[in-house]
């Protein structure tokens, strides 16, 4: 179910883990000159929690960590302790089906491009929230764009990491998208490689096999890895490699993989158009199954 509307995510009820104790939602608050709203020094999770369990919360908390290393700058907590945390935000909050956004950044010590004595900071929220897209889409599939920005060169920015400097052109290309009409965008990368849509990773199916593309410019994503674990269980062969846009007229089916869109199949792309088909319908399902505890974990 969808969180209650509210004015903004600024003005809740609740408890945010904010620096090690919670506080109150509306007391989390940084200042306007805060290193990481001016350069974009901030690395992020975004988790979902199932009949009151995080969903792979260890590899979340161990991504976290190694994201804000590649930017640079080391978190004072532990897995474990962020681990313990986000434990204690889903318990304060009485939560039991959730979203969770824990968040690490360099904080306001020192102002210019150069970090200078900043300290790195973590806040961890989590509030109810449903299906990313309207449930019909689960039936019928979304539409996508295609993006007018491309992912970059993994020689121009760390995108090993789950950084919020990198998102800035999936906003431009999923606002961009919605305004022409489409559920969202699938990005090319900076060779014309088909690499992800703006928040989510992209599998096609082909002669009963899966194929998506190699993630070495945009995030190997967890609900992508745990995907291909189910598809091997089933016998699926699964094809890691380059994909170029010409081939996608020769697909029978694509669908998105991430922890906010869960398994959401695509019926077009640009002039690409798809079936939701048996295989997309039955890995949804044994993702489901996997996150709310009916099969055993990938």
């Amino acid at each position: 179910m969808a969180a209650p509307e509210q004015a903004t995510f600024d003005d809740r009820d609740g408890f945010i883990w904010f620096d090690g104790e919670l506080i109150p939602w509306r007391d989390a608050r940084v200042h306007v000159l805060t290193h990481a709203l001016h350069y974009a020094s901030s690395v992020f999770e975004g988790q979902r929690a199932y009949n009151g369990v995080v969903f792979k919360l260890r590899e979340h908390s161990e991504r976290l960590r190694k994201s804000s290393e590649l930017l640079g700058f080391e978190l004072p907590w532990s897995v474990e302790e962020i681990d313990a945390a986000c434990n204690e935000v889903l318990k304060a909050n009485g939560f039991v089906d959730a979203y969770m956004r824990p968040l690490a950044w360099r904080g306001s010590e020192s102002m210019g491009v150069a970090p200078g004595r900043t300290k790195p900071h973590l806040a961890i929220a989590a509030w109810e929230w449903g299906k990313y897209y309207d449930p019909r889409y689960s039936e019928k599939g979304i539409r996508l764009e295609i993006a007018p920005w491309r992912r970059p060169a993994p020689y121009t920015a760390p995108t090993e990491s789950k950084a919020s400097g990198l998102y800035m052109i999936c906003t431009l290309s999923k606002q961009h998208a919605e305004q022409n009409g489409y559920n969202d965008a699938l990005m090319f990368d900076w060779r014309g490689r088909v690499a992800e849509a703006t928040g989510a990773n992209v599998f096609f199916v082909k002669d009963g096999g899966l194929h998506t593309p190699t993630p070495d410019c945009f995030l190997d994503g967890i609900t992508r890895r745990t995907v291909m674990d189910l598809a091997t269980r089933r016998g699926v062969q699964v094809h890691e490699r380059p994909i170029w846009p010409e081939e996608l007229a020769g697909f029978e089916q694509m669908f998105l993989t991430g922890t906010a869109v869960e398994v959401t199949p695509v019926q077009s792309v640009g002039p690409w158009n798809f079936e939701v088909g048996e295989l997309t319908r039955q890995l949804a399902k044994d993702y489901d199954d996997l996150v709310n505890g009916r099969i055993p974990n990938a």
